[in-house]
């Protein structure tokens, strides 16, 4: 079989239904900071079990106003995984904070419990500031293990889960814990690019239990105006608004809005399609040892934004599957040598893990509307490569 299209490691799912949601919000009296925001951020909050949800712009938008909430300033020291896209560590530099990037455990690549806690206990008490977990590739972080150190050492956690709308881990009470559902993280971070879960273009939610975290967002988000008496210093009359503070104009449209809340319907779906698609190649490559699959503890569902495998001879997989139509992707390069981040003085060797799984890493086709027949197309031309 030769695929009659290109297959890509991630593709958006765009419905009839999806499209005339937005058409309906096109014809509203609303293009933007209307009702369907609202009722987007209320969804979602409920869905992830969460109090307070802000949507925003973008993931980064997301991220940049957590930072800011957190009152994170010049000279703060944040720790990072390495192993994340740029916007996680680059939201701590935005407000004048230095990033301290930490290592990955390299079995589930998130931020190494082990290597975090010995970080924190060769400085003393407030050298740190906070934390910056990423839910890479969808799993997520054990947040309830990560809170009791955060907690010890006094340090606040935005929780990056823009990989992983619907992922829980079974917590040591035996309850299921959502991502972003603010139990343990104080605020959580999620993305809604076209090739996450959830698409709306570009888009992002903030999730928090808060609520001085949440009025700082819807804050911040808005040029850092507001009309709300409580909050202005004086008041002439109901055309009245202040700037109380220095925001931004990260607003998400109605339109992309009513986007997501109808994409957000079928994110259980997309769960499930995902589990299968993952299982599949699992069940392919389990007695292949030159392919490593991804590793998922008993008490984690896994989101799978990304199937991540790692295998030797990567660039000359990458080529070989590139050729045929077959899109695969590399992520990430480690954030911690990009040119940037190395300017601050950090050097190839500092994290052994992160910078060993970042030589073998490849992520193959992952997203729901993904065929059997594609997947079978990519797996056999994966156990001919290896032959």
């Amino acid at each position: 079989m030769t695929p009659h299209k290109p297959i890509s490691y991630g593709h958006q799912n765009i419905t009839d239904e999806d499209i005339q949601a937005v058409v309906e919000t096109l014809r509203s009296d609303y293009l933007t900071q209307g009702p369907k925001l609202a009722e987007f951020e209320q969804d979602f909050a409920q869905k992830v079990g969460a109090k307070y949800a802000v949507a925003v712009c973008n993931g980064t938008a997301a991220l940049h106003l957590s930072a800011m909430a957190l009152n994170v300033h010049d000279g703060d020291n944040v720790i990072v995984t390495s192993l994340t896209f740029a916007a996680s560590a680059n939201c701590i530099r935005y407000c004048g904070g230095n990033v301290c990037f930490c290592d990955i455990d390299k079995e589930n690549y998130l931020i190494d419990l082990n290597k975090l806690e010995a970080m924190l206990t060769t400085h003393p008490q407030g050298y740190y500031k906070g934390i910056v977990p990423v839910d890479f590739a969808g799993y997520p972080i054990h947040a309830e293990k990560l809170k009791a150190l955060a907690d010890q050492y006094h340090l606040w956690v935005i929780e990056d889960a823009c990989h992983a709308p619907g992922a829980y881990f079974i917590d040591s009470k035996g309850n299921k814990q959502l991502a972003g559902n603010g139990t343990f993280a104080d605020l959580t971070c999620f993305s809604f690019h076209p090739v996450k879960h959830i698409a709306t273009g570009e888009g992002g939610m903030v999730t928090t239990n808060n609520k001085e975290l949440y009025d700082k967002l819807c804050l911040y988000r808005t040029h850092g105006i507001t009309r709300n008496p409580e909050l202005m210093h004086e008041n002439h009359g109901g055309w009245y608004y202040e700037m109380v503070e220095l925001g931004f104009n990260y607003r998400m449209t109605d339109f992309q809005a009513a986007l997501g809340i109808s994409q957000l319907k079928r994110l259980d779906w997309s769960l499930q399609r995902r589990q299968e698609i993952a299982g599949k190649y699992n069940d392919a490559f389990k007695d292949i040892p030159q392919i490593k699959t991804p590793e998922v503890a008993k008490e984690v569902y896994h989101a799978y934004h990304l199937y991540v495998i790692q295998i030797e001879k990567r660039k000359e997989l990458f080529d070989y599957l590139r050729n045929l139509n077959i899109f695969v992707q590399v992520h990430y390069e480690p954030v911690h040598l990009m040119p940037y981040y190395k300017n601050w003085g950090n050097k190839a060797g500092d994290l052994p893990i992160v910078e060993e799984y970042s030589q073998h890493c490849l992520s193959l086709p992952m997203y729901p509307t993904l065929t059997d027949e594609e997947q079978d197309w990519v797996i056999e031309k994966m156990k001919e490569f290896v032959k």
